[in-house]
């Protein structure tokens, strides 16, 4: 959804050289200290068994005022106050420590965004907050953007092979929505691609979609990954994934996101 405001006031004057932060950005740091910024996961299954194998944690912020906030919009807010880096700390912390109490071969997902990228500490703290939770890097997959990239892919690359070398799954997440550079997969220790729903829409109506899909998997065979397929919403779109050899997907069909302790039950 769109950010329902603007994070900083254009009507100030021009000759002041720093913007304030919206208030927004402080009632997100309260939200933070006060533990009111809370985690969904929606559940990822095998493509072949319907066996739920995973969930990607997802975050989710209710405003007094604007309401419900989640994803890139609270990533927004917290970049534009500076809070950022202990917004992406929080978030890795709690889904650590609600993974950590799920069965051994359940594995969790947790989005990356550029600025963690290019965070000195990001690796230590990670593995670090791993430690504490007691949760072996293998279980975790770093879902990371065509946009998290490609401010410097040279740089992105190592602190990713860093990463996997801990035995941390890397994701290109969002896979055909950007550029699709081929360079990601020379580049990149990449573990799983994971298809954007736009991608996997029109495969039971549409050849020439069928045909895309088909290229990528028989691309990705070649290269040893798994593919993901995100915004599966019917019994139809699922059994033609399955079909094309797809290993995983997630969406509406199987469950929508939803609170730690949900998940925890549906396992």
């Amino acid at each position: 959804m769109p950010l329902p405001l603007q994070l900083h006031d254009r009507r100030r004057r021009p000759d002041r050289r720093r913007s304030e932060p919206h208030p927004i950005s402080s009632d997100l740091a309260r939200a933070l200290t006060e533990d009111e910024v809370e985690l969904l996961f929606q559940p990822q299954y095998s493509a072949q068994t319907n066996a739920i194998v995973g969930a990607e944690a997802l975050v989710r912020w209710s405003h007094s005022i604007h309401g419900p906030l989640a994803g890139d919009a609270v990533v927004a807010i917290a970049q534009a106050g500076g809070a950022a880096r202990r917004l992406a700390r929080y978030i890795a912390r709690a889904a650590f420590h609600a993974a950590a109490r799920w069965p051994m071969d359940c594995r969790l997902s947790i989005n990356v965004t550029a600025m963690d990228l290019f965070d000195r500490t990001f690796a230590e703290d990670l593995l670090s907050m791993l430690h504490d939770a007691n949760m072996p890097p293998e279980r975790l997959t770093l879902e990371i953007t065509e946009q998290a990239l490609v401010a410097d892919l040279d740089k992105s690359a190592r602190r990713l092979s860093a990463l996997a070398e801990t035995g941390i799954r890397i994701a290109l997440d969002d896979f055909g929505a950007g550029y699709c550079n081929f360079r990601y997969l020379k580049l990149l220790p990449l573990n799983a691609l994971k298809l954007d729903k736009a991608m996997v829409d029109g495969v039971t109506n549409d050849a020439r979609d069928l045909a895309v899909l088909r290229g990528i998997v028989a691309m990705a065979r070649a290269l040893d990954l798994d593919v993901i397929a995100e915004g599966v919403e019917t019994q139809e779109l699922r059994d033609v994934i399955a079909r094309e050899g797809c290993a995983m997907w997630q969406g509406f069909l199987g469950a929508k996101a939803m609170p730690a302790e949900d998940f925890a039950a549906l396992l």
